[in-house]
């Protein structure tokens, strides 16, 4: 076959304080940058979902046309600058015809200024120019809020299985084998479709521990033939849509069997509702509890500064679990990474071993968050080029742009001029920070951090200071979700939380 190839990824919050410009996009944030056409095929060998899909097609004989690769961290609403413009090229491509099926490598929770459901609006008008028989196969992330038009336009959708998201190559690897299949049986897939009744935080749906790691050993079990694909996506509990929220979907060529592989995953997901709740630490709490498991540990603590990371929406600059290892008289401690590149570039005029007076991050507009004025020590410089050798982006080079480790009493401060969570070991060995030898590591991520740094913790704390992306669903300003969804696990409908915020 002749496949037509591209990729289009971000995760919107739509409460969140920055948007997703065309520049978010060129830098990737996280993400590799963006890569038009041959360049596209250098993500052969990372580990994102199209990555594992081209080495399948090559294995197998296909041609590729690559088109466009583009991700952003996730923030708030692709403009509509950045939307038309990446997918402008998508449908460019699209419209020249000349190929005989489509993969495209999307997100799945992409909100813009203009469209709720931004995947939705790629594939529709994708669907309107090739038409209803060509196989247009997608994939997406496990944070997916799939909606109607995603379902109605794609032939088939398939979700990622892990959270930290260790399995990207191998769902594009997946998406490869059913498009094979779609073509050979050259008949349509059915799909039967369930939504949940409820959110999920996102701290809980870490697929290393219960009741996530158990949801999708059943998936695994179910998805035997005639049962050609499963997915569970929890989805992203920060879009205010009605279609936001857990999803789960089965395709089969035999409409009985996708029914009976969809009822029975569907049963467990809401029987096992009250699982799925997360408690969490105040900064203080977290910061106490972290300083007195320290004292005897021969490993680092892990403290997640989960409301403010960056890969859902935060900027990865409130001061929060900062100002509490300060008050608290914490040592050997360090925190990253704060994205000011105000602090950083005055840390670059002044040099290693200077002390600037500078006010640090705190830009959140959030309540309970202020800059930190402070007088801080310059430890160590860099340029902020690095590579991820951890297992989410293991081999692709990294980019930060000047970085500073700034110290404060017994706290380390790694600072970037671009924004990126946590994932990597090498985002803090950067800055010149050695995580191993910290006995306390403040991170700014939920999930995705426990891919590389788990081997090296003693203990995993999360905790809840004042940041941009609720951790808990029930704490946000929802005004347009489905009326019927509860906004936590257990928890009120929308109908009635709204009524009682009201």
């Amino acid at each position: 076959m002749k496949i037509l190839i591209a990729g289009f990824q971000h995760e919107t919050n739509t409460f969140a304080p920055t948007k997703a410009s065309y520049t978010s996009f060129i830098q990737g944030e996280g993400f590799p940058p963006l890569a038009r056409g041959i360049d596209v095929m250098a993500l052969r060998d990372v580990n994102v979902p199209i990555g594992g899909f081209i080495q399948v097609a090559q294995a197998n004989g296909h041609e590729l046309i690559p088109v466009i690769w583009a991700g952003a961290s996730a923030s708030a609403h692709v403009t509509t600058d950045a939307f038309e413009r990446i997918g402008g090229e998508i449908l460019d491509a699209v419209a020249k015809g000349g190929f005989d099926a489509i993969y495209l490598d999307l997100h799945g929770a992409m909100v813009t200024e203009q469209f709720d459901d931004g995947e939705g609006e790629i594939l529709e008008r994708v669907r309107r120019i090739v038409g209803d028989r060509m196989p247009v196969v997608v994939s997406l992330d496990l944070h997916a809020n799939v909606t109607g038009r995603m379902l109605k336009h794609a032939s088939a959708l398939v979700a990622y299985r892990t959270y930290p998201h260790v399995d990207m190559a191998e769902t594009g690897e997946r998406a490869a084998r059913i498009l094979e299949r779609l073509v050979a049986e050259d008949r349509p897939l059915h799909c039967a479709f369930r939504r949940a009744p409820f959110l999920i935080p996102v701290n809980g749906m870490c697929t290393l521990v219960e009741p996530a790691s158990d949801m999708y050993g059943m998936l695994a079990a179910l998805e035997a033939d005639p049962v050609v694909s499963l997915s569970f996506a929890p989805g992203f509990p920060a879009a205010d849509f009605p279609e936001c929220g857990p999803t789960l979907w089965a395709y089969s060529f035999s409409k009985d069997a996708a029914n009976r592989a969809a009822d029975a995953l569907f049963s467990k997901l809401v029987g096992d509702e009250a699982r799925w709740d997360v408690p969490f630490l105040t900064p203080d709490e977290a910061a106490l509890a972290a300083i007195d498991l320290s004292r005897t540990a021969a490993k680092p603590v892990i403290v997640a500064d989960t409301q403010d990371n960056p890969g859902v929406g935060g900027d990865s600059n409130t001061m929060g679990m900062v100002r509490a290892l300060l008050r608290n008289g914490a040592t050997d401690a360090a925190v990253g990474v704060i994205w000011d590149a105000d602090a950083a570039a005055a840390a670059h005029r002044a040099g290693v071993g200077a002390r600037i007076s500078v006010p640090l991050g705190g830009r959140s507009g959030v309540q309970g968050d202020a800059p930190l004025e402070a007088v801080f020590e310059v430890e160590h410089l860099s340029d902020g080029r690095f590579r991820f050798d951890g297992p989410m982006l293991n081999g692709m080079q990294g980019e930060l742009g000047q970085v500073a480790c700034l110290r404060i009493e017994g706290v380390r401060i790694a600072v970037s001029s671009i924004k990126m969570q946590v994932f990597d070991r090498n985002l803090f060995r950067v800055a010149g920070i050695e995580p191993e030898r910290m006995r306390i590591l403040v991170l700014k991520s939920s999930v995705h951090f426990r891919a590389d740094f788990e081997a090296i913790a003693d203990t995993i704390l999360v905790a809840k200071a004042p940041g941009p992306m609720a951790a808990d669903p029930v704490d946000l300003r929802w005004e347009r979700l489905h009326p019927d969804i509860r906004v936590r696990p257990m928890g009120p409908s929308f109908e009635s939380f709204r009524t009682v915020i009201l």
